[in-house]
């Protein structure tokens, strides 16, 4: 079981917040960086290990740059993302640029800031090598499986998947890098989304070393390091466990001796690019009641809607739900927890039992902190709500402000702009 918990006991919370309007966002200071130190000690068996932080789980500053400070590197998918994780403090290798039809600027810029490019497909090879004039000394490939692995619910099929090199072109790709002059390797896979069974992250540790033994002998390389990529989940739902990482991480010591060190392939690095992990159960959508409504069910009405968070309606995604002030009343009432949009979607909950709701009414909508403010948008010209940090010291940090409506406006030209054709 997995107790839902909030950041302060509701009375700090209401008194906190009492004066900022909703819906927002709130971080857990002390909560992040707690897990995240947790997480690298338990990994700090594996030579120079490090998470590349999924930077689009959260692309807010002054979250990713208090987990720079604990060591990690950033895992860019974009220019944007590169461009924020050098103004937060990263360079060189700290930087994980992993490409997805990536276009030649893209290319450029991670080359000039010394990133590790990750080459999502064979004829990416001739793409980066014509926007750069020449290739990096280090490189990496990310690999799908294919009918080898079976992907998960949120991710899918490998077969199915647009991402990643095959398994019958992967050995050539390395091949045809090492005749071009690269000298350090490097392998990239992502198999798995929101995942909580251990044994999952445990056989991608498995099958990437099998990998490097099959590179080895048939392209005469010995990979410099490996990424295991994300997928490690959280549990949205009471009902469900932790994965447990303990067991994980002591599962692939034993895989790196007996595939790795055994055949001497060693020293490997070992990375991850966990977001969700990270940062997911410490993050929190605030929001407010504002009808109580009576069709043919009941729906509660919030401030805040599906633009703000999104994964619920493009997911069908669990989100647990408290009431402030009302841990204690009985939930004896169903409601579908809905917000403004013009989509019949975007709901937050659908027949969740809840306590009985009268407008005004704050809720406290968790695990929000990965995934949540980032995958926003602005239809139906929605404003993108504020993010908060609730500091280690116990004040409250504003960290990005709300949109207002002359931010929408910025990029309009009502009256159009001529172009030169």
């Amino acid at each position: 079981m997995n107790e839902k918990k909030l950041p302060l006991n509701e009375k700090k919370l209401l008194n906190l917040i009492k004066d900022i309007p909703t819906p927002f966002y709130l971080y857990d200071e002390k909560a992040i960086i707690d897990n995240a130190k947790e997480f690298i000690n338990l990994f700090s068996w594996a030579p120079s290990f490090i998470n590349y932080f999924a930077v689009k789980a959260c692309p807010t500053p002054s979250i990713i740059k208090r987990l720079f400070d604990l060591g990690f590197g950033a895992d860019c998918s974009s220019l944007p993302e590169l461009e924020l994780s050098h103004k937060c403090g990263l360079e060189g290798s700290k930087m994980m640029m992993t490409s997805n039809d990536t276009p030649d600027e893209e290319f450029i810029r991670a080359y000039e800031l010394g990133a590790i490019i990750n080459l999502d497909d064979i004829t990416h090879i001739e793409a980066m090598e014509n926007a750069l004039g020449c290739v990096p000394d280090t490189i990496c490939f990310r690999y799908n499986p294919g009918p080898d692995r079976t992907g998960n619910v949120i991710i899918g099929n490998p077969v199915e998947a647009k991402y990643g090199v095959t398994k019958s072109q992967i050995v050539e790709c390395y091949k045809i890098m090492k005749e071009k002059g690269v000298k350090h390797f490097g392998i990239q896979t992502m198999v798995a989304s929101n995942e909580l069974d251990g044994d999952f992250i445990v056989e991608t540790a498995r099958m990437i070393f099998d990998l490097c033994n099959t590179i080895n002998k048939e392209a005469c390389i010995k990979l410099d390091f490996v990424d295991f990529g994300g997928g490690v989940g959280i549990p949205y739902k009471p009902e469900q466990s932790s994965m447990d990482l303990k067991y994980v991480s002591g599962e692939i010591k034993k895989l790196y001796n007996n595939l790795i060190v055994a055949k001497n392939l060693g020293p490997l690095q070992i990375s991850f690019e966990l977001g969700r992990y990270i940062l997911g159960p410490y993050g929190y959508l605030i929001s407010k009641v504002r009808h109580v409504t009576h069709k043919y069910k009941d729906y509660v009405g919030l401030d805040s809607c599906m633009a703000d968070l999104m994964r619920p309606a493009l997911y069908g995604s669990y989100h647990h739900i408290s009431v402030l002030g009302k841990a204690k009343a009985k939930k004896d009432k169903i409601y579908d927890v809905t917000g403004s949009l013009c989509e019949n979607n975007d709901k937050f909950a659908i027949d969740r039992e809840l306590p009985s709701l009268e407008k005004g009414d704050i809720l406290v909508l968790h695990d929000t902190g990965a995934h949540g403010h980032a995958m926003g948008f602005n239809y139906n010209a929605k404003l993108r709500p504020a993010e908060y940090l609730l500091t280690s010291n116990g004040s409250l940090k504003l960290i990005r402000r709300a949109q207002t409506m002359d931010d929408y406006f910025e990029t309009l030209r009502f009256d159009g702009a001529e172009v030169e054709i």
